[in-house]
C-alpha cells in the first residue's frame, strides 16, 4: 500500500467545506436518491460541491434571452465549443487542436459508441484496460463488437499498463480500435509520456483508430501532469478521436454536453453525413454551461483541486490497513482493495448494510473488480471524515498476519 504521503491542511474558509449530510440527502441526483436512508453516498463519479457560480448566472441569462431554436444548426466546423476547446486545451495543457474538428454529443458514452459505429465493422475488437467504467465495455458488446481486456498492474510505483499483453491480444484478433481512458478511471493512474508513446506506437504498427477519454484531465495532481494522447505525435493526432466534457471537473452530468475532437477525416465524414438522424442534439442550456466553464473556471477548478488534493491525502492515512489504497495521480476516486477483508466479490454490500456507506461495486468495473469498491471522495472534509469513521467502525481491527 502506497501511503507514504501526509494529508494538508483544508483550505482556510473554503466555501466546499460547508458542505454537509442533511443539505447532501436532500438532493435529488443519481448519487444521493439512490442511497438508502442514513447511508452516506459515495459511489457515483458526482462532485458534492456546489455548481460554479459564473454557470448558474449564465444559464439564467439565457433562459432570460432565447429559449428557441440555437443559431447553430450544425457543427460540422466544429460549432460553438470548437474554439473554447482548442483555446482552453492550448492553455491548461500546451497542445493546439484543430477547433474545426470538434464535434458535439450529448455525453461521453455516446460519443464513444458513435465513433466506434462509425468506424468499425461487427465483430471488430476494441482493446480496453481494466477495469473499465462500467459503461463501456457493455456499449461494445451491444454494438457487435469484441471488448479485449487488459488488466491493469499494481506495482510498488503505482499502476501501470502490461504493453506486451496488449500487443499480444491486438495481434491476436481482428482488432481495430484502441480505447483509452486517460487519467484512468477507477485506479486514478495518470499515463506517462512513455507510456502514451508506447500506446501510440502500438496503435500506428496496428493501424488502430484510438478513441482517448479524457473527461477527468483537469483533476491532475502535481508533480503529474496530463498529457493528451494527440499531443503524442502528428501520426498519433491524425488517428485519435478525443472526448471529453465537464460532468467531473466541474460538475455538470446532468447538463449532457461532450465534444470529441476528431482527428481521422473519415470519422468526422461519418458523423456529419449522420447528423440529426441518430445522435441527439445538446441543447443551448448545456452549450452555455460548458463554454462558461471552460472560459471562466478556472479559479473554481484550482480552488476544488486543492481540497481533492487533500482528500486524497486524508483518505490514505484515516482507512484501515486491511484496505490496500494506491493514493491516485489524477480524478476524485479511490480505487480500494479490500480482499483481506474477507468480504467476497462484493464487498460494497457489507459497506452499505455495516458501514453505512454506500461505494461502486468493483464486479461493476469488470475483470479484476471482484474484491474491490470505487469510493468518492469529492466531498468535505466533515463529510469525509464521517464516512471514513463508519468505515474503519464497521472493519475494525486489522487482520492477524
Amino acid at each position: 500500500m502506497l501511503r507514504q504521503e501526509k494529508p494538508s491542511p483544508a483550505p482556510h474558509g473554503s466555501r466546499f467545506d460547508s458542505v454537509d449530510i442533511p443539505w447532501l440527502a436532500r438532493r435529488d441526483g443519481e448519487k444521493w436518491a439512490l442511497a438508502p436512508e442514513g447511508v452516506v453516498s459515495a459511489w457515483v463519479a458526482d462532485m458534492d460541491f456546489p455548481v460554479l457560480p459564473a454557470i448558474r448566472d449564465a444559464l439564467v441569462r439565457r433562459a432570460d434571452a432565447d429559449l428557441g431554436y440555437p443559431a447553430w444548426f450544425d457543427d460540422s466546423d466544429g460549432g460553438p465549443l470548437g474554439e473554447v476547446y482548442a483555446a482552453r486545451t492550448l492553455r491548461r495543457f500546451g497542445y493546439a487542436p484543430e477547433p474545426a474538428w470538434v464535434r458535439m454529443f450529448t455525453n461521453i458514452n455516446q460519443a464513444m459508441a458513435a465513433t466506434v459505429d462509425a468506424a468499425t465493422e461487427p465483430g471488430d475488437a476494441v482493446l480496453l484496460n481494466t477495469p473499465a467504467t462500467p459503461p463501456f465495455t457493455d456499449v461494445i458488446e451491444r454494438l457487435g463488437r469484441k471488448p479485449l481486456t487488459v488488466p491493469m498492474e499494481r506495482t510498488s510505483q503505482g499502476w501501470g499498463i502490461d504493453m506486451d499483453r496488449m500487443e499480444t491480444l491486438a495481434a491476436a484478433h481482428h482488432c481495430r480500435v484502441l480505447f483509452l481512458v486517460n487519467p484512468h478511471n477507477p485506479t486514478g493512474h495518470a499515463f506517462r509520456h512513455t507510456e502514451l508513446a508506447q500506446l501510440a506506437d502500438l496503435a500506428c504498427r496496428r493501424d488502430l483508430l484510438v478513441i482517448s477519454d479524457e473527461v477527468h484531465a483537469d483533476l491532475v495532481y502535481t508533480p503529474h501532469q496530463h498529457i493528451p494522447f494527440a499531443s503524442v505525435n502528428d501520426e498519433a493526432a491524425d488517428r485519435t478521436v478525443t472526448l471529453t466534457s465537464g460532468s467531473k471537473a466541474f460538475n455538470l452530468a446532468g447538463i449532457r454536453c461532450a465534444v470529441a475532437h476528431v482527428g481521422p477525416q473519415k470519422v468526422r465524414a461519418a458523423f456529419d453525413a449522420r447528423r440529426g438522424l441518430l445522435f441527439g442534439q445538446v441543447s443551448t442550456l448545456a452549450v452555455e454551461a460548458l463554454k462558461v466553464a471552460w472560459t471562466q473556471g478556472d479559479g473554481w477548478l484550482d480552488e476544488v483541486r486543492t481540497l481533492l488534493d487533500r482528500n486524497r491525502r486524508a483518505l490514505a492515512e484515516r482507512l484501515p490497513p486491511d484496505i490496500g489504497f494506491t493514493i491516485p495521480d489524477a480524478t476524485f476516486l479511490a480505487w480500494l482493495d479490500c480482499r483481506r477483508l474477507g468480504l467476497g466479490d462484493d464487498p460494497w454490500i457489507f459497506f452499505r448494510d455495516q458501514a453505512k456507506v454506500l461505494l461502486f461495486a468493483g464486479t461493476a468495473f469488470g475483470p479484476g473488480g471482484q474484491g474491490f469498491v470505487r469510493l468518492n471522495f469529492a466531498t468535505s472534509a466533515r463529510v469525509l471524515q464521517n464516512m471514513t469513521d463508519r468505515i474503519a467502525a464497521a472493519v475494525g481491527p486489522p487482520r492477524a498476519g
